[in-house]
């Protein structure tokens, strides 16, 4: 299978052409368009070209095959923070990162963030998922709050997590609303946040 492209992501890594690799590609494919929960184990394993013994050998359940997924994409997330933050001021990465995110919400294809959508669909917070999902924001959290006290920032701690709750915001709204109204209003919001223009 090829690479699979999600609106707003860079193409996910060239996975080895074994059975691990198709799962996870259907998986991340049809969790992010379907939903995790509208999405059956058998599904999986006839897209994916797989005999079920192959599947729960990679697999042994469904919920550790989402974590895969929500671990790859986070992955995926730290490697381009990690490849523009060497060429970037601080402050000017945390405005290319809300930029950025508000193309990607506002793009076609969107559903939303992966991580929030498990959430939703796996309230339990003691689950391996919500796990995956509360590592993945401490972070998001973290990552903003570094560049921010490399900046210099007053109040780095509750700025970056004021920042999570904005990007938690945003890709929600940015479904309902004007996507130019949302990625100005994004714009702004980040500014008078970080106090930059």
């Amino acid at each position: 299978m090829p690479p699979l492209e999600i609106p707003g992501l860079a193409l996910l890594p060239e996975r080895p052409a074994g059975a691990r690799g198709r799962i996870l590609d259907t998986a991340t494919a049809l969790f992010y368009t379907v939903g995790i929960r509208s999405v059956g184990i058998d599904r999986i394993i006839a897209e994916a070209g797989v005999a079920k013994a192959t599947f729960y050998h990679h697999f042994p359940t469904k919920d550790a095959l989402v974590c895969a997924y929500l671990s790859d994409l986070h992955d995926l997330q730290a490697a381009a923070l990690a490849s523009v933050s060497a060429d970037a001021e601080p402050i000017d990465l945390v405005l290319r990162i809300f930029d950025a995110i508000g193309e990607f919400a506002c793009g076609p294809g969107f559903r939303g963030c992966a991580f929030v959508n498990a959430a939703v669909e796996y309230p339990d917070p003691t689950s391996p998922v919500r796990a995956v999902v509360a590592n993945h924001r401490r972070w998001y959290a973290a990552a903003m709050r570094d560049q921010l006290a490399a900046a210099g920032h007053e109040s780095p701690e509750l700025t970056a997590r004021m920042l999570v709750t904005l990007r938690d915001g945003i890709v929600v709204g940015a479904q309902l609303d004007d996507p130019a109204e949302v990625r100005a209003t994004l714009r702004a919001a980040v500014v008078a946040l970080i106090g930059r223009g």
